[in-house]
This record gives C-alpha cells, sequence and structure tokens, in this order.
C-alpha cells in the first residue's frame, strides 16, 4: 500500500519519514491477502517469505520466523483481541477500517501474545501504521494500543469475557478465540466436562508440528531421522517429526518426493484402510477424494508392496494435478483419473479398497489454518451435507462384496460424522461396521469404537475421523 501524503507540520517539527520494517509489513500484506482474497495463510506466507529472501539480503531466518509468528498468532487469536481492541474503541469494530483492524491486531498481538516489550510493540505497530495507513490513522493506533498496553491478556480476559458460570460458550469463545457455534460443535463432539474443551481449543491454538511421511519403498524413517530437526512419529511407523525450525524443503527425500509433509492423523486413516481385514482378492485400490494427493501417495505406496492397482480420483482438475505430483516416481501402477466421486465412470463393485475424504467444514485442522474458523457458518453444513453422503453411498456402491469402503473427514462435526455414516447405512444395509480402533495400534483414547475420532489435545494429530465399512452382499 503507498504511503499518504505528506501533512503540514508544526514550525519545529520537520516531518520524519517512517521507518520500514520489511518483517511487520510483510505480516500486515499476509492479513490483508486473507482478508481481502479469502487466502489461506499456509499458502500466501511462502511466496511472500521467498521475494523477501531475494529482495533483501538482510531479512534471514530469524525474520522469518518472527513474521510467520505475527500472522499465524494474529489469525489464531482475532477474536480474543478483537474483543479487547472493542473495549477500547468508541465505536463498532465494524466501523473500523479492516486494514487498520489488521494492524491493530498484530499490535495486540505483540503486546499480548509474545515477549515484545511494550515499548516496542507500540512503536513498532505505528510505524507500520504509518507506512501502510498514513499518520492520521497511525495517530488512532497508537491510542488503541497505549489503552492495551495498560494490562496483561489475563487481566484483558477478566474484563472483556463473560463469566464462565453465566455464558459458558461465550467465555470459551473469547478466552480460546474460537466462534460460539464451534466452541458448542467441539463440546457437542466430546461429549461434555469442561476440562475436555478448554484443552482441545488451547491445543487449536498451538503452533502445530511438521510431520513428514517417509513413502514407503521410496524411503525410510532411518533417512529423514539423519536431518538435524528431525524426532521420531507417535503413532504411524511412517511418520517424523521435525522440531521448531525445521524445514522440509531442506529435506532431500522431500524435495524428490519420496517423502511428503503429511499429518500423523492422515496417515493413520490410510494405514487403517490399507491394514483392514478383507474377504477375497486384495488386486484394487480407490481413493475416491484424492486431492490434495498425500493420503493417495501414502496408499499408491501401500498398494505397490502387495501388487495392488490404485485409482486416485478428484473431480478438481487443478487438484488432480496435485495429485499427479504426489503420486509421480510410485513403485507400483496407479492411474490419476479426474472425475466426481457422486457420478462415477467406474463400475460398481470395481474395487476392493476404497477411500472417501470427503470435502467438509475442516474444523479438525483449525491448528493449520486459523482463518477457517472464522470464515465457516454454520449453514455451510448444510451445502457439504448432501456431497458427504452422496460420495460415502457411491463409495458403498464401488467396493465390491467382502471389500471394505473407509469414511473420513477432517472434522469431528457430528453432522459431517457419525449422522452422515448412519444416514447413508440405513440406505445400505447390506454392509457392517468394523472396529477401526485395533487397526491403529498403540494410539489412545479411541473412545467406544467402533469408529474412531482423532484429536489435537490428545493425539497431536489433527482431529480426523474414521469409519470403516465392509460390503456383507
Amino acid at each position: 500500500m503507498s504511503e499518504q501524503p505528506r501533512r503540514p507540520r508544526k514550525p519545529g517539527k520537520p516531518y520524519r519519514r517512517p521507518q520500514k520494517d520489511p518483517v511487520r509489513i510483510l505480516a500486515f500484506e499476509a492479513l490483508r491477502a486473507v482478508d481481502e482474497r479469502d487466502a489461506y495463510a499456509n499458502l500466501v506466507l511462502p511466496p511472500l517469505l521467498r521475494r523477501a529472501r531475494e529482495n533483501d539480503e538482510g531479512f534471514d531466518a530469524r525474520d522469518a520466523a518472527l513474521a510467520t509468528e505475527l500472522v499465524y498468532g494474529t489469525l489464531r487469536r482475532q477474536g480474543t483481541y478483537d474483543a479487547i481492541v472493542a473495549a477500547c474503541v468508541d465505536r463498532p469494530l465494524r466501523e473500523v477500517d479492516p486494514p487498520v483492524l489488521d494492524v491493530l491486531g498484530l499490535g495486540v498481538h505483540q503486546l499480548l501474545g509474545t515477549r515484545i516489550p511494550s515499548h516496542a510493540a507500540v512503536s513498532a505497530s505505528v510505524e507500520l501504521a504509518r507506512v501502510v495507513l498514513g499518520d492520521g490513522r497511525a495517530k488512532f493506533v497508537n491510542a488503541v494500543l497505549r489503552k492495551v498496553a495498560q494490562d496483561d491478556l489475563d487481566g484483558w480476559l477478566e474484563r472483556v469475557a463473560p463469566p464462565y458460570d453465566e455464558d459458558p460458550e461465550d467465555h470459551l469463545a473469547v478466552v480460546h478465540s474460537h466462534p460460539r457455534w464451534v466452541v458448542s460443535a467441539l463440546w457437542d463432539s466430546l461429549g461434555g466436562g469442561r476440562a475436555g474443551i478448554e484443552e482441545l481449543l488451547a491445543a487449536d491454538n498451538e503452533r502445530p508440528e511438521v510431520t513428514l511421511v517417509a513413502r514407503p519403498g521410496r524411503a525410510t524413517t532411518g533417512e529423514l531421522l539423519e536431518e538435524e530437526a528431525a524426532v521420531p512419529g507417535r503413532w504411524s511407523p511412517y511418520a517424523v517429526r521435525l522440531s521448531e525450525g525445521g524445514e522440509p524443503g531442506a529435506v532431500e527425500a522431500v524435495r524428490e518426493n519420496r517423502a511428503g509433509v503429511q499429518d500423523e492423523g492422515s496417515q493413520l486413516v490410510a494405514l487403517a484402510l490399507a491394514n483392514a481385514p478383507l474377504e477375497g482378492p486384495d488386486r484394487r485400490w480407490l481413493d475416491g477424494c484424492a486431492g490434495p494427493g498425500g493420503k493417495a501417495a501414502l496408499l499408491g505406496a501401500l498398494a505397490a508392496e502387495r501388487g495392488a492397482f490404485l485409482l486416485a480420483s478428484e473431480k478438481q482438475p487443478h487438484r488432480a494435478g496435485l495429485v499427479a505430483r504426489a503420486l509421480d516416481g510410485n513403485p507400483g501402477p496407479y492411474q490419476v483419473i479426474a472425475a466426481d466421486g457422486t457420478r462415477p465412470p467406474w463400475r460398481p463393485g470395481s474395487f476392493d479398497r476404497v477411500l472417501v475424504d470427503v470435502p467438509c467444514t475442516g474444523l479438525g485442522a483449525l491448528r493449520r489454518r486459523p482463518e477457517a474458523r472464522w470464515r465457516r457458518r454454520p449453514e455451510d453444513l448444510d451445502g457439504f451435507a448432501p456431497l458427504q453422503r452422496g460420495l460415502l453411498g457411491n463409495a458403498l456402491q464401488a467396493v465390491r462384496v467382502g471389500g471394505v469402503v473407509g469414511y473420513a473427514t477432517c472434522s469431528p462435526h457430528l453432522a459431517e460424522t457419525r449422522a452422515v455414516v448412519a444416514d447413508v447405512l440405513k440406505q445400505h444395509p447390506d454392509t457392517e461396521l468394523l472396529d477401526a480402533r485395533p487397526l491403529l495400534s498403540g494410539v489412545p483414547d479411541l473412545g467406544d469404537g467402533p469408529d474412531v475420532q482423532l484429536w489435537p489435545h490428545l493425539h497431536g494429530t489433527d482431529a480426523m475421523y474414521l469409519t470403516l465399512i465392509r460390503r456383507t452382499a
């Protein structure tokens, strides 16, 4: 954003040009892209960081880390910070320009969510405002942030969050920065209890680890563990975690497509389907919602070990291209097609194993995509419902008698998990549920079954859901 025209200054006060801070300007640009273009921070930030490194020799790894923290921290805590800013301004937040709110959010996060000294946080934010907003609005930013700096986060939460005893959902929404309806939905999925929901909401606001997958037959965990920042995964035999500061792009096996970035919950879903007991042959597998390709690449490698063929289908052509890149170099036979799983081109009963990781609200991955919590609405569930039921119903038709279907979502919302399965199975009495829990060997706290719900606060994974269904007739 260009600078505002200079304004006349009083005698004795020469104009001082604002100091451009590349880290905070980059963070501001990322937040504007998220707001204006509905972009995702995990897609916007890498090219901005790459451009900064190319254009500024002084922009180093510490600068990149600070910019990343400012962007993700501001997005994760947006609900909390908005409540605090609202208490410091004399107008509704909807009447404050969005770019001003972004600068304020960055400033509040530095004041209340980092170890940056208060005077430095205010000063840097005001300088940012002068560069991207102009001197007039910089004065407004300065006045608001000085009010915010008068208390710490705990003090502010006591002031702006309603008491838990009076309104528990709204209290948790403000304290843990989630929309109220999301708090309610997650609480229902957990089954009640204050401790569990507080732990889950807190986990959603933590920075997730980067997890790699060693694709069988192409890479080993031993190879990945030779990396300086690498430690073993918790549950998947193919998982390796990168400790803070680990860069996936620096790993040779990742650059060569022999390994990839994949959450451990996603790996467990693919492994459970691959290891589910079958009746009859095990030669043809289908990933019916394959984009962007992480599960397909793991399934393809596992299928290759057994001499099985994988068909990876994805409706969106550009996402099918991502799947093709993920599977490139797979040691066994596979094919990638762009096709609609609700109107499939394959014949009924063609496959032995079928996975449908259906489109959903993504409420299970709020650690990785914090902006999603502010974009989703309860009515989005109505839009996904017919698609989810259609994909599962067609998956059950695609599998042969004795074969297995895995229904997965990256959302724990009951309307996207058990409700979908229950409704579809009413139309398919020729099926039976399999207990998925034994297929996640060593993973604790999997509930009563037969389905599986993973949780960030219990398992350190995204909140992946899985049901396994066998076709019986």
